[in-house]
């Protein structure tokens, strides 16, 4: 079976949505404060997060410290729920305009991704102690 990777159309298409979801986010006024001024290798390690998660290269393991620098990422930012649900929004519509499928399945498995990823790091950017962190502790894999 395909991966969900490969139908959305492998890292040139992955990589025009998170370019597009990361300059709506750089311009709103609700998450930019997240996000300060923003980086420029943020793009590609959101990319490589993604891919790796939908059945892609392991990229983000292997070069960018895996789920462990991801969750450090997110402690302290303070994420808030109007904050989580306007990123879920950014993130859906990126998809819209990058072009990507649009069919019932790749969109469940996108926007699930997005509900919950926001989930995961909103209940990490608050954890004061490991204990309050997220219980997921590796990398999620979205399949069919």
């Amino acid at each position: 079976m395909t991966s969900i990777y490969d139908h959305l159309g492998g890292h040139d298409a992955l990589h025009r949505a998170v370019d597009i979801f990361y300059s709506s986010v750089l311009a709103d006024p609700l998450l930019q404060p997240l996000f300060g001024a923003g980086r420029p290798e943020h793009v590609e390690h959101l990319t490589a997060f993604m891919a790796e998660v939908f059945g892609g290269p392991s990229q983000y393991t292997d070069d960018f410290g895996g789920f462990d620098h991801i969750v450090a990422t997110h402690r302290g930012l303070g994420i808030a729920e109007p904050q989580r649900q306007r990123f879920v929004e950014l993130m859906i519509a990126a998809a819209d305009k990058a072009g990507l499928p649009t069919d019932d399945r790749f969109r469940a498995a996108w926007n699930s991704h997005a509900e919950f990823g926001s989930q995961v790091a909103m209940q990490n950017s608050n954890a004061t102690t490991d204990d309050e962190l997220h219980p997921l502790r590796e990398m999620p894999r979205w399949t069919w």
